[in-house]
Formats: C-alpha cells, structure tokens, sequence
C-alpha cells in the first residue's frame, strides 16, 4: 500500500449536533435549583458545593453519589421536574444566531440526556424544533451518555457518517460520547461546573463561547 499523505484532507463536515443544557440553553439554576429541593425532600444533605463536584448529565449517576436508594430514583425524579417546572432558563447568549448562521451550511441535530418532554417543549417555546433534523433525548436509546448510543442514533436519523459530522457539547460526557461515536468533538464553555473535567476530556477544540462555533467549525474542516 503506498503511504498516506502528510497533508490528507480531512472528512467534510456536513452536519453538527448538539447538546441542549449549558451548551444551548442556560439552564444550571434551574437545574441546580429543582435538585437541591429534590435533596431536601428525600432527606440528602446536599448542598451546591456537593452538587458541583458531582455532577452528571446522567442524573442517576448523582443519585448514586448522593447515596440515594434506588427505589426512591422514580420519586426523586418527580419531584426534581416539580421544582424545575418553576424556571423558565434562556437560551445561552449567541445561541439562536450560531443556529441560524450554523444551520445554513450544514444539518443540525440535538442529543440530549433531557427528558424529552422537557426538552421538545422549550424547544416549541423558543421556536427551535424546527431547526434541527433529528432530536435525540433521554429514553429514545437504552444508554445514556457517555455511551455513545444517543449519538449513533442521531447520526443514523440524519443520514451522515461519523467522519462528515461535529459535536459540540459542555460536558467531559459528551467528549466520551462523541470520541466513542468517532465523531469530532467542540467543547464549548457553559454555567455548568465541568469546566476542569471538560478540559481534562481534550475535545478536539475547546471554547470559551458558543458564539465562536462557526469560526471554530471552519478551523476544524481546514
């Protein structure tokens, strides 16, 4: 086999996906807020520092590192969407024109850890459904991120190989999950506390905002 060339051409992108919480919508005080009620409830002495250290997109994940039973998951999750149906979180700043300038080059879609009733009613809210092809939320795949299942998903919905595709996410899980997908990943700096982990994961560009994505996705085709 004659050998590769040192300047290969890297795949073309044609499509980005996205993560929904702390990358597109500002959401951490909503979050953080409706878990420390949760916690009060079910009677874990959390508080946010706890919280902060611990955090997951897998919310059982926090379960398990606060000690909560098992049994009593389906009852922390009710009362977490209790306390959380009382905030309306905004879109992070920039969000709505990079999906607008973004999505005009390339298809968009959503992989999310949210609930997907959550989740499709802010999308109607902020008039987004629309803009992207294909919406991937917590329960359409058996594993949640890291695994790279809801991302695999997607791809296959939106009809795009690894190769020509980008994630860009918040989190360390959705580096994992975008690097177990072979799929190049963007982190992108939000109000969630992952910023130490984020950095740790090495996402293949790392952000300060969200506003430098359609710079950062020419960089990375080039």
């Amino acid at each position: 086999m004659p050998p590769a060339k040192k300047n290969e051409k890297k795949a073309q992108i044609k499509g980005v996906l996205f993560d929904w919480d702390g990358t597109l919508l500002d959401s951490f005080h909503a979050d953080s807020s409706a878990y420390l009620a949760m916690f009060q409830e079910m009677g874990v002495t959390w508080g946010l520092e706890e919280l902060s250290q611990h955090y997951s997109p897998n919310w059982y994940d926090v379960y398990r590192a606060a000690g909560l039973p098992e049994h009593h998951w389906n009852a922390a999750d009710a009362a977490w969407r209790k306390h959380y149906s009382g905030f309306k979180p905004k879109l992070i700043p920039g969000a709505r024109k990079v999906l607008t300038a973004v999505g005009r080059r390339y298809k968009l879609g959503l992989v999310t850890s949210g609930d997907r009733d959550r989740v499709l009613r802010q999308l109607r809210e902020f008039r987004l459904t629309k803009s992207f092809h294909t919406r991937v939320c917590s329960g359409d795949t058996e594993h949640k991120k890291p695994h790279p299942g809801p991302l695999n998903f997607a791809l296959q919905c939106i009809g795009l190989e690894p190769a020509h595709c980008v994630y860009v996410g918040d989190s360390p899980e959705d580096v994992q999950m975008a690097k177990s997908a072979h799929v190049r990943v963007i982190g992108v700096l939000g109000p969630f506390p992952t910023e130490k982990r984020l950095r740790a994961a090495k996402p293949d560009l790392l952000l300060d905002s969200i506003a430098e994505l359609p710079a950062a996705l020419k960089q990375l085709a080039s």
